[in-house]
């Protein structure tokens, strides 16, 4: 990690759960964070979790990944004040439960899920290639993906949340695509994990014996491939807690 020292992180969805532990492991490796989330004050207290020098480094934005315009001017704001991104973490997701892919009146909720995970990702990672192509920077972005994003579990409804997870795993390879016929030394990471400790995930699997993971595993794995030297690319990293039936 030292050469992202002093060097500008991104990180969506960053008021609680992975995004949160993310955060807080950047900012403790050395980076300047930039935590975008909609529940800003959220991001901000993480400061209070963190040493003294760690505090300083973090940031926090007020940002919808659904709507274009809050990224563009987080972005943009990002460029003016902290000089441009580095690493991008897309980490912002949702899910919506209570209804499937057949309930009446669905659409609102699922274009939600597919503006946050599919669309949100997508205008995310054009910013930060912008940042990064304008400053010759040799950046990299993460998708936080998920394992129903390259199977669907028969056990239960997931209504469109595996297919938006299908999309990001489609959209990390057309991104590798993309940055090399541009000629950029840009590298793009999938992480997807089984079933974390978060607070979309329902209590009663948070509880007794499933098998759960931490958001800390995942910030863990962040940090990880971050950490790989530039002429390694890990594309897809898959993590399980012990156990996992999915």
């Amino acid at each position: 990690m030292d050469r992202w020292t002093g060097r500008v992180a991104v990180v969506t969805g960053a008021s609680s759960g992975i995004g949160a532990a993310v955060v807080k492991s950047l900012a403790n490796a050395g980076m300047i964070v930039i935590g975008l989330a909609r529940r800003v004050e959220r991001a901000e207290e993480l400061r209070q979790q963190l040493s003294e020098q760690a505090a300083q480094r973090l940031h926090a934005i007020r940002c919808d990944v659904t709507r274009e315009e809050d990224i563009v001017d987080a972005f943009d704001q990002i460029e003016q004040q902290y000089g441009g991104v580095d690493v991008l973490i897309n980490n912002a997701g949702i899910a919506r439960s209570g209804i499937n892919l057949f309930t009446p009146g669905n659409a609102d909720p699922l274009r939600q899920v597919l503006d946050t995970n599919v669309m949100g990702v997508v205008l995310c990672s054009r910013e930060a290639f912008q940042s990064m192509k304008r400053r010759s920077v040799d950046g990299h972005i993460v998708q936080v993906n998920s394992v129903v994003g390259h199977t669907v579990p028969a056990f239960a409804s997931f209504n469109i949340y595996p297919a938006s997870k299908f999309a990001v795993t489609a959209l990390t390879e057309s991104m590798r695509h993309e940055l090399r016929i541009e000629g950029t030394r840009i590298k793009v990471t999938s992480i997807s994990p089984g079933l974390v400790r978060t607070e979309a995930v329902p209590s009663e699997l948070k509880t007794g014996q499933t098998p759960i993971l931490e958001p800390e595993d995942i910030a863990d794995a962040v940090l990880y491939v971050l950490g790989t030297p530039p002429r390694v690319q890990v594309h897809e990293l898959t993590i399980r807690p012990v156990g996992e039936m999915m």
